[in-house]
């Protein structure tokens, strides 16, 4: 008897025991989202945006003869039309873009270069066929016209003069210039010369060269200069005339490849690189830079850009994305989060918005009108997880693609160690799949206990039967 009510205790102790166990495993809620259509099935990422429009037909797009060229939509970062973008190139003269960028950052316009023997003795080194202003040792000259003269004459030895200036000499600048391009995110560029010196080491790709463009025409005022017809430098301490400098740039001197929308750019020429053009074009608030490397000869890569200029803004359209237009959605997505919560010993701490600021995509696509939607198709929250953090989707919906323009991130953490008595809420969240597990599994532990239970007590009665039977008990 004694035996046995032993062994029934350590039964009932074992069974609690794992009914304890199963209580505490994580439960997991799971929300779905009835109302977002397809969600893997053409969501384009943030990243994927980039690249995502070369995948798409694009009928009546302009034939480039530049081997090497990008149209890239500035505001969006999305790249409209290109080819090699990202193969390293010579840039010629349009290193001369990243010199002047970085003077205007740095540099007073006012400031007076003397011009050193160091600088004298480089200016020496290049060569003949390399347009000079023909700065002399010790004269002395202000940042505004080295600038203009390297921007308009792209003048070599004036851009060595700012790059030396800067650096105390042309390497340590040029560690400077890398330095700038990392910052910018280019990632397959590195400047060995401050003016275009046509080496191997000085390359660049299409790619990272329209954003090295884009940082001049948007941060500094590189457009005013780069759009001047005509500047004039006075006389020097060394030179007794006036220097007159005329826009080389045939967007600007001339009326064939005139473009109204031009906002600034750079030429670059040598054997090795060929003809090289990076213009900047902004129409209707719309910003568009394009890049063309190693074109037939001087006149078509003007012919080039125009054409790419006019085919991007005829066929894409870029949207600007404000916080503002999906507040009731994410508003909406919180108290639906709430409620899912509300059975739960979780609650939401806080919650952050990050967003992209616009989106391109094909004009036929934008006129056929977009939604905006909230991706709530991977959202799981661990129940049993001290803290984490979900985030969550934030979509601009067409007809036919759909794309990721934001994130909601929250953050969700245990309750403190209160009672609290939530009243139940209804939702339309699909939730706990976890739960109905441990309820299924407690329930067939206690079913095991009542059937032991029964079991015990069958064995005492028949025991006890026994004992009664026995002779002695019959004297």
């Amino acid at each position: 008897m004694l035996k046995t009510r032993r062994t029934f205790k350590a039964l009932v102790a074992a069974l609690l025991s794992i009914v304890l166990i199963t209580a505490q495993m994580p439960a997991y809620v799971y929300a779905i989202n009835e109302d977002f259509d397809d969600p893997e099935d053409n969501l384009i990422s943030q990243n994927e945006q980039v690249t995502d429009l070369l995948s798409e037909p694009a009928e009546g797009a302009p034939e480039v003869s530049a081997s090497t060229y990008i149209l890239l939509d500035a505001d969006s970062g999305s790249i409209l039309r290109g080819v090699d973008y990202n193969v390293q190139k010579e840039p010629a003269s349009m290193t001369k873009v990243m010199t002047v960028l970085l003077a205007l950052e740095r540099l007073e316009m006012t400031e007076v270069v003397t011009i050193t023997p160091a600088m004298a003795e480089s200016f020496a080194s290049i060569t003949e066929d390399y347009v000079k202003l023909g700065l002399q040792e010790g004269e002395e000259m202000t940042v505004k016209d080295l600038v203009y003269a390297a921007v308009l004459k792209s003048a070599n030895d004036a851009s060595l003069a700012l790059g030396m200036y800067m650096g105390g000499t042309e390497q340590a600048f040029c560690n400077i210039m890398n330095e700038k391009a990392s910052d910018i995110g280019c990632l397959n560029t590195h400047f060995s010369s401050a003016y275009g010196l046509s080496t191997p080491d000085n390359v660049t790709t299409a790619y990272d060269m329209a954003l090295i463009l884009n940082e001049a025409v948007t941060n500094t005022n590189y457009t005013e200069i780069a759009r001047t017809y005509s500047y004039t430098i006075a006389a020097t301490n060394k030179y007794s005339d006036t220097r007159e400098l005329t826009n080389a740039n045939r967007f600007i001197s001339t009326t064939e490849y005139g473009y109204d929308y031009y906002i600034g750019g750079k030429t670059g020429f040598t054997d090795t690189a060929g003809y090289t053009l990076c213009a900047a074009a902004k129409k209707d608030g719309r910003t568009l830079i394009g890049v063309v490397f190693n074109a037939a000869d001087s006149a078509i890569r003007y012919a080039d850009l125009i054409h790419l200029f006019d085919y991007g803004y005829s066929n894409y359209t870029t949207v600007q994305v404000s916080e503002e237009e999906f507040l009731p959605l994410i508003d909406d997505t919180r108290g639906q989060l709430e409620s899912l919560l509300a059975n739960t010993t979780l609650y939401i701490k806080d919650q952050t918005i990050s967003m992209s600021q616009y989106v391109t995509t094909t004009s036929v696509r934008a006129q056929l009108g977009s939604s905006n939607s909230i991706d709530l198709s991977q959202v799981v929250i661990d129940t049993s997880a001290d803290s984490q953090t979900i985030n969550i989707p934030l979509c601009k919906c067409y007809q036919d693609k759909q794309y990721i323009v934001g994130s909601l991130s929250v953050r969700i953490e245990q309750k403190s160690a209160v009672v609290e008595i939530t009243p139940e809420k209804n939702t339309e969240l699909t939730t706990v799949r976890g739960v109905l597990i441990s309820f299924a599994v407690i329930s067939g532990l206690i079913l095991i206990l009542i059937i032991a239970l029964i079991i015990f007590r069958h064995q005492v009665l028949k025991r006890r039967r026994i004992e009664e039977n026995k002779p002695s008990n019959m004297l």
